[in-house]
């Protein structure tokens, strides 16, 4: 059973960058493919990006492509979001979550997930 943990969450000004990070335990982290997804309030949660396991593949959702870059260390068993240019709309719960089967942008398609954590960016 994998279990992750978001961190690097906070407040930021519009324009200015934050580094989220996502670290897994009980599991080879290896074999999963890792997603960011985030929810905002009142609003249904949403795809962000996708790293393959292996990190050679990645997509992107367009609402953040150009400004988020995705990327992991198997060997720290962590991934990160470093988010730039950051709008007042990407304000939302940022999750990080694994899965073995699929590299996929839809929240049915991953089997474990962490607490979240707040980003809120100020106009």
């Amino acid at each position: 059973q994998v279990q992750l943990v978001e961190s690097g969450g906070g407040l930021v000004q519009a324009g200015g960058s934050l580094r989220l990070s996502c670290a897994a335990s009980g599991g080879t982290f290896s074999n999963y493919h890792m997603g960011w997804f985030r929810q905002a309030p009142g609003k249904e949660r949403e795809f962000v990006a996708v790293i393959s396991s292996g990190g050679a593949n990645t997509y992107y959702a367009g609402s953040v492509k150009g400004r988020f870059t995705i990327s992991r260390d198997n060997a720290k068993n962590t991934v990160y979001l470093q988010m730039n240019s950051l709008k007042p709309e990407d304000t939302a719960v940022y999750y990080c979550a694994a899965n073995r089967r699929t590299f996929g942008a839809r929240a049915y398609e991953y089997d474990h997930w962490g607490q979240g954590t707040q980003v809120t960016v100020s106009s």
